[in-house]
């Protein structure tokens, strides 16, 4: 039996984040926006008191991509989620699994953030933040470790929100984790970014070594194939195997645009480079789009979806309309990356191909680049997109003796090579092994002390004034 917990408290903080270069994807170029940080205390039947964390960027303009919204107004919207989702979870006054007080507050804060205008993707922020933090404390209060407890599903996770499973699936998915010992970056190359030269796609400096690359898309398929044909010839000269994936964040309007790339990929000798590295493409088209055009053809190409995975039901969804994957974010919700991941396994038991691949909306050295690092490793992605160790610099503006102390515990993880303190790769590749400390993937927690108390959200009357 999965232990039961009751929440005691749930409070939120921010801390302002400075990029070191402009990040464009989609429609948007981010330069700086606030880290959030949650702190919960709980307390766990026969256990006693524990307090847990957890920390991601406050992103503009990707949960919620309206034009008529500023970017933010966007912000805003998140920072309206985790305070609905405070209020929802502090109802639920009795003892309850982690997973049980999840499932019986997301219908509801799904609901509740509709009524305000909050979309499903920037309403599942706020319980996403939440869960990880009250995981934190519960494997504190349990005195084990993220790999332990969730192979022994301390969480109690079920199949309550995924009827296309059964129970025994998600046990016996859970069960047969082996951790990796290793992620490899894949390293984003932005819209705004350097293709060649110093600071470009083949500088070791930059790349830090990766054998993947995440390439972002315009939407214009002419511009996207010019600019794809430049970095093919950059990867060329790396001497190794390097694989690439493509991410177009909503840009191409329609199946037809979508076909018009996909010629140029099957067909073009100048973008050979890039079609034989090619590991699939991801979230093409609008999410409202995706929804409506099946693939069809389309779906020899490997196609997966993330801004238009905003309920559990969108991985059965999309695989019907021909997607073979879809993203892990923690972000997004951890177990929903499990329940997913346990989806992928099963329906690939026969032959077929369905995975979960590893994105990262900018997690930051710390808690948050930690976490869904021990996310992936548990769940088997191999590769994930890192940004954070290459458009900040280092551990940004947290205190040094912060940063100093999640070096000190996590020395596999970060390394001062005279720059500041900053990720250590190693060979492209991230290693997990400290991520075994008691807690969820941290031993430190941030200094409460230097953080602000989250913004209250202005509504969208007060920002248009």
């Amino acid at each position: 039996m999965a232990p039961r917990l009751k929440l005691r408290d749930i409070a939120f903080f921010e801390r302002p984040v400075h990029f070191a270069r402009p990040f464009r994807f989609g429609a948007i170029t981010i330069n700086a926006t606030p880290q959030l940080f949650v702190r919960v205390e709980i307390e766990v039947e026969g256990r006693g008191v524990a307090v847990g964390a957890s920390a991601e960027l406050l992103v503009p303009k990707w949960f919620d991509k309206r034009p008529e919204l500023s970017p933010a107004q966007t912000v805003d919207g998140l920072r309206r989620s985790l305070e609905i989702a405070r209020g929802l979870y502090l109802a639920r006054t009795g003892f309850l699994t982690a997973f049980d007080l999840h499932a019986s507050c997301i219908g509801a804060q799904i609901a509740t953030c509709a009524k305000k205008n909050i979309p499903a993707l920037a309403a599942a922020y706020g319980p996403a933040e939440i869960d990880k933090a009250i995981l934190d404390a519960l494997l504190r209060a349990a005195e084990t470790n993220f790999f332990d407890g969730m192979a022994g599903n301390i969480a109690g996770i079920d199949a309550r929100l995924s009827p296309d499973l059964k129970e025994t699936d998600i046990a016996q998915f859970l069960a047969g984790r082996k951790p990796l010992s290793c992620v490899a970056i894949r390293h984003t190359v932005g819209l705004d970014d350097t293709v060649e030269g110093e600071g470009g796609v083949a500088d070791a400096r930059e790349n830090a070594g990766a054998n993947y690359f995440k390439l972002k898309l315009s939407g214009d398929f002419v511009a996207d194939a010019a600019r794809l044909t430049r970095i093919g010839k950059e990867l060329d000269t790396l001497g190794r195997d390097c694989k690439v994936t493509l991410d177009a964040n909503e840009q191409y309007a329609d199946l037809s645009s979508l076909h018009a790339l996909t010629d140029r990929l099957d067909h073009d000798a100048a973008l050979r480079p890039i079609a034989s590295r090619l590991l699939y493409v991801e979230q093409p088209m609008p999410r409202d789009m995706t929804r409506q055009s099946p693939l069809g053809s389309l779906a020899a190409h490997g196609f997966i979806i993330d801004e238009a995975d905003d309920s559990y039901d969108a991985f059965p969804a999309a695989r019907a309309l021909g997607y073979s994957g879809i993203s892990s974010k923690s972000c997004k919700g951890l177990y929903k990356s499990i329940v997913n991941a346990t989806r992928a396994a099963k329906w690939s038991a026969g032959g077929a191909r369905f995975f979960v691949t590893g994105e990262d909306l900018t997690c930051q050295a710390g808690l948050a680049v930690q976490q869904d690092l021990a996310l992936g490793a548990f769940i088997g992605v191999t590769h994930a997109e890192r940004n954070g160790h290459h458009y900040v610099d280092g551990f940004g503006d947290t205190p040094a003796a912060e940063a100093a102390a999640f070096a000190a515990a996590h020395s596999d993880l970060y390394a001062d090579a005279g720059r500041g303190i900053r990720l250590s790769i190693h060979d492209g590749d991230l290693l997990t092994g400290s991520l075994t400390a008691t807690g969820f993937a941290t031993s430190v927690h941030p200094d409460w002390s230097a953080l602000a108390p989250l913004e209250q959200p202005k509504s969208l009357q007060e920002q248009s004034a």
